[in-house]
């Protein structure tokens, strides 16, 4: 069954081109994009659809959520806002609400946020362990984030927990928790943060699940200067998430760690994606991550909504767009891609054209997946010009009519 959906006012493509088309037209095949083009060169298809003038981006790619959660953080988020500051303590009551919710009820509350999030044109989402830090519930949780999420990131070293002591709960997560939840995940990551994990115990997170098979990420520099960023590049570690307190030699280190990755081609090693959570500083009250500054280095920067009871109870990835326009200072065209192709640069799912599900996301091309975001809007620039408005008109995901 092949669609085609013509009289598309402007086709942002974010493929390697970095292809702006107008009066374009595509075709659906299946779950793959068959073509691309002019709406006058379009080729017959079983079904069509008119965009009516409207704007096609790829969907949102969201590469760090924390969506398998229960409970209420609404005191913590009026106490910040009156005067506190943040800190990562917040998370175990998050832990104790969680751990307290049966699996029938943590999978309806995380289907319910991707549907929400697939409303609002994502259609690749990733999501983190992390509120269960023991074995049996962070096993639980990387089961159930399996079912509802594209890609699972094991994140037993979010906190350690109230009791136990952080080299012995490092070596935990080191050993048994890591064997618990090896089958369901694909990624492990570590809050490498004052109040959180330090140098030494993210280092052996870091190995023990990269000598595992997991590819590695990192939650660094959200609070202030630290070694979050040094370590990324260390273990080639596919992304550093936060990154708003960024020394000079941060930022060189991230450039540097692109050298050899062509931009045009794809080709070359890639390096540490620098992932830029403008939700996330809005709500902690930190500084704006420096999207600029890092693009202006040569640094592969991605958008993401971080969506969590805590500090960014949003699944909204046009938010985070505006807000890096309106105040990070990139471009429409800059923070759409951070917010697609980015986000699949960060999640190694920008290539790939096989049938056995890898076909790559993020970018519109032929053989990528059939991931659309339509906008009732004639350009991506409204979703800066008009902040906050509700401009998804439609979704595909995987060729599959969504909204």
């Amino acid at each position: 069954m092949s669609t085609l959906i013509t009289n598309i006012a402007e086709l942002m493509t974010q493929d390697l081109e970095h292809r702006i088309l107008k009066d374009a037209a595509v075709v659906v095949e299946g779950e793959r994009i068959a073509w691309i083009g002019a709406a006058s060169s379009a080729p017959a298809a079983d079904d069509a659809v008119d965009a009516g003038g409207r704007a096609l981006l790829p969907g949102w790619v969201d590469s760090h959520t924390h969506l398998v959660f229960a409970g209420d953080r609404t005191a913590e988020f009026e106490a910040r806002m009156a005067g506190e500051s943040y800190s990562a303590g917040g998370i175990a009551v998050t832990v104790d609400a969680t751990r307290r919710t049966s699996d029938f009820e943590l999978t309806r509350l995380a289907m319910g946020r991707v549907a929400e999030a697939v409303s609002q044109g994502t259609t690749y989402v990733e999501t983190k362990t992390g509120y269960g830090l023991d074995v049996e519930h962070e096993a639980r949780s990387a089961r159930i984030a399996s079912t509802v999420a594209d890609d699972v990131t094991y994140l037993g070293a979010h906190l350690v927990p109230a009791g136990w002591d952080a080299d012995a709960y490092t070596e935990l997560v080191c050993g048994p928790m890591l064997d618990a939840v090896r089958p369901y995940v694909r990624w492990a990551d570590v809050f490498c943060e004052e109040g959180a994990f330090s140098e030494a115990q993210s280092r052996q997170v870091l190995q023990a699940c990269g000598d595992a098979g997991l590819r590695l990420r990192v939650h660094g520099n959200q609070l202030g200067e630290g070694p979050g960023v040094r370590l990324a590049v260390e273990f080639g570690a596919a992304s550093v998430d936060h990154v708003n307190y960024l020394s000079d030699h941060d930022v060189a280190a991230l450039a540097g760690s692109w050298s050899g990755w062509n931009p045009g081609t794809g080709a070359g090693p890639r390096g540490t994606v620098a992932t830029c959570l403008p939700a996330c500083d809005l709500s902690t009250r930190q500084p704006l991550a420096p999207g600029r500054r890092l693009l202006d280095a040569g640094v592969q920067v991605a958008l993401a909504s971080n969506c969590n009871p805590g500090t960014s109870y949003t699944s909204s990835m046009a938010f985070c767009v505006a807000t890096a326009v309106l105040q990070m200072g990139l471009t429409v065209h800059e923070a759409v891609r951070a917010a697609t192709y980015g986000g699949a640069l960060a999640l190694h799912r920008d290539t790939g054209n096989d049938v056995d599900g890898g076909r790559a996301v993020g970018s519109l091309a032929v053989g990528h997946r059939a991931d659309l975001h339509m906008l009732n809007a004639p350009s991506a620039t409204h979703l800066a010009y008009r902040p906050g408005m509700p401009l998804t008109y439609a979704v595909w995901r995987a060729g599959v009519r969504a909204r």
